[in-house]
Formats: C-alpha cells, sequence, structure tokens
C-alpha cells in the first residue's frame, strides 16, 4: 500500500525492531511531534522505553501484525535482520518505507553483491558457495585469503570465517552450518568509508559527508566525519549511495560501506536501507540527523539539510567501555548516548560517545 500524502505530526510511526536505531528514531519523531509503535519479539527492548506504544510478538504473528498495521500510519525498519514475509503482509496494509526489495536485497549477499554488479559497480571479488565441492572451486578460482560468510543473517562478524592456505575447507563449511554462502576475495584497502543518503517519497534526496570507519574484531569502533579522503572520491562514493537508492525506490536513509583500495578504487562492501551506526556522529553534528531525516522521509516530509556544523568522532561503547559514562560526561566536547540495555556484555553496543570539534579541524590522517 502507498500514499505520498505527508502524515502530519500527531501521527503513530511504526517501527519494526527494538534496538538502538529503534530508540534513536523514535526519540527524533518525537521531537518533531510523531508518536512511535515498536513491533519488536523482544520485552523491554531499548526503543519500548521511548515509545508511545510496544507490540511484543513474532514478526510471523499476522494477527499481531494487522493490529499494528491498524495502529500506525506508515511502517519503518530498525534492522533488517527479518524474514521479508511479515514486511510484504504490512505493505498490503499501511505504507512501509522502505519496503520488501530494498530488505531483500540489503539482507541477502548474494542479491546485494549482484544487485551492484548489475550498476556497474564494483565489488571485492566473490562466488556463490552451496556446498563444500562449491568452495573448494571458488577457493581454485578467487585464491586465499578470503572471507567465507553466510549468504544471510551475518551481521557484526557473526557468520563468517576466513579462509587461509591451511584451511580445513570442509570444516569451515561445516561450521558455518548453512546451504548458502558467499566466498569473498580478500581485499587490500587503504581505509573504510561509508556513504549515507537520504531519499523522500517525492524522489528528493539529500546526503551526509562521508566518513572513515574503523572496526575492531569486526565490529564499527571509531568513526570520523568527514573522512579524509579527496573531494573527487567523496563525490564518487555519494553517487553510488545516491544510484543504488535510486535503483531500490527507496524511502527513507540508506548506508553503503565501502573499501577505498590502495590503488584508490572504491569497492561496495554492504549496504543498510536504514539508520547506520556510521550515521550516530548525524545527532549532534549535523542540522538534521539520519534518524530525523528517516522520520522526515517516512513521513512525506521535506527532507532536512544534512550539513556538517562540526567536526566529529564517533567511538561505539563496547560492553565494559559504556561503565565510563561518568568520565565521558565530563568531557567537555563529547557527547554521550546510552541505549537503556541493562546487561553489559562483550560485543555488545551498549552507547556511543561523539566528540565534536570545530568546522574543518581534523587533520587530514584523521583524528582519534
Amino acid at each position: 500500500m502507498s500514499s505520498h500524502r505527508p502524515i502530519p505530526p500527531g501521527g503513530t510511526i511504526g517501527i519494526l525492531g527494538g534496538g538502538q536505531l529503534g530508540r534513536m528514531t523514535a526519540l527524533a519523531a518525537a521531537s518533531l511531534g510523531y508518536r512511535a509503535h515498536i513491533f519488536t519479539p523482544e520485552d523491554n527492548s531499548p526503543a519500548a522505553q521511548v515509545s508511545d506504544a510496544v507490540t511484543v510478538a513474532s514478526f510471523e504473528d499476522e494477527a499481531a501484525l494487522s493490529r499494528f498495521a491498524s495502529q500506525v500510519d506508515a511502517v519503518t525498519l530498525e534492522f533488517e535482520n527479518i524474514p521479508s514475509s511479515p514486511v510484504r503482509f504490512l505493505e498490503r496494509l499501511v505504507p512501509v518505507r522502505p519496503g520488501a526489495k530494498a530488505l531483500e536485497t540489503a539482507q541477502d549477499r548474494l542479491c546485494e553483491k549482484r544487485f551492484f554488479n548489475d550498476l556497474g559497480i564494483e565489488t571485492a571479488p566473490w562466488r556463490e558457495v552451496a556446498s563444500a565441492a562449491d568452495l573448494k572451486t571458488a577457493i581454485l578460482e578467487i585464491g586465499t585469503p578470503s572471507i567465507l560468510k553466510t549468504a544471510r543473517l551475518g551481521y557484526d562478524g557473526k557468520g563468517q570465517i576466513k579462509i587461509g592456505p591451511d584451511t580445513d575447507l570442509d570444516a569451515a563449511w561445516a561450521g558455518l552450518a548453512t546451504d548458502l554462502a558467499v566466498l569473498e576475495g580478500f581485499v587490500t584497502f587503504e581505509r573504510e568509508i561509508s556513504a549515507l543518503v537520504a531519499r523522500g517519497t517525492d524522489g528528493s534526496w539529500a546526503a551526509w559527508d562521508v566518513v572513515e570507519n574503523v572496526h575492531t574484531h569486526h565490529i564499527l569502533d571509531v568513526t570520523t566525519a568527514p573522512a579524509p579522503i579527496s573531494s573527487d572520491l567523496r563525490d564518487k562514493a555519494l553517487s553510488i549511495a545516491h544510484q543504488a537508492a535510486e535503483n531500490l525506490n527507496l524511502v527513507g536513509v540508506l548506508a553503503v560501506e565501502m573499501f577505498l583500495t590502495v590503488d584508490g578504487h572504491l569497492l561496495v562492501n554492504e549496504m543498510a536501507p536504514r539508520p547506520h551506526n556510521s550515521g550516530h556522529w548525524t545527532i549532534d553534528a549535523c542540522l538534521t540527523s539520519q534518524f530525523e531525516q528517516v522520520v522526515r522521509a517516512v513521513c512525506g516530509l521535506p527532507l532536512g539539510s544534512p550539513r556538517r556544523h562540526s567536526d566529529a568522532v564517533m567511538t561505539n561503547l563496547i560492553g565494559e567501555a559504556a561503565s565510563q559514562w561518568e568520565a565521558l560526561l565530563g568531557e567537555p566536547n563529547a557527547k554521550l548516548h546510552l541505549y537503556g540495555k541493562t546487561q553489559m556484555r562483550p560485543g555488545r553496543k551498549m552507547g556511543h560517545v561523539t566528540r565534536l570539534y570545530p568546522l574543518d579541524s581534523l587533520p587530514l590522517a584523521g583524528h582519534k
């Protein structure tokens, strides 16, 4: 179901997923006068803590989905590791932005790579793998080191195995416990970057500054805004993200993560059709954050200016790092965001801190 009439303040945005991205979207919605209704299988989710309503039910519960749809004006996604069937079910009842096409493309690594390659956009070399025999053939074509990843439902380093020259390929395939995977060639890169764009119901678009990302143990650690890259590379990265959003007919926010190779090429790694961890700095350093922008897009409102008014370095607070909250609150240029999670676990994103600096003050090599 689609409608391009703006949803006026006072309306309710349905959010599929109850994590921190939903939480920050709900807070942005409230600042514009909207209510948020969270649909999640989890009790006491971070998003539900700050929202007007919550439905705790399975994503496959069509009766619960129908009740949810009747109580919201539009629906958006806060993560993509959900089945596409409930999204397609909701699309018949209420506008869903972004819809099933964007979800299905982004949540399947094979679909995602074909999508970009069909647009003439480069990725790392890859092969589809559906058996141990396929893996052995793919290794002969791509070589090692390489990375074997599940085609679906992998994030933050989960669902992947690094393949070296001495790796037992039968054991690696069995260890992944899947029937479909992708083997990616290892890329020697100078830095990792991401481009974040928003697209409205009328096809208008807005883009934030391209940022540099540093990962630790496959989890985003630090994002620096802006990325220390040339204007030509920045424009190319934004063009890739814009092209992807257009071809997905996306309404909302799209993040595209890329590798900048040592010889100056941009290779797409993956995309996310939702607010993204590498865009958290926009809350404190831009006129319009990624979360306010997704609310504007989903409600059919004019997009806001993404202009950066400060340089920023965002650091994720993983596990016990969140216990430093008191010291962080004492830093004059730091903005602390905690997600309301009660259990600190290794590898769990508990919050983030964004440190702000005067515009164009960060050194060319980045700042940490």
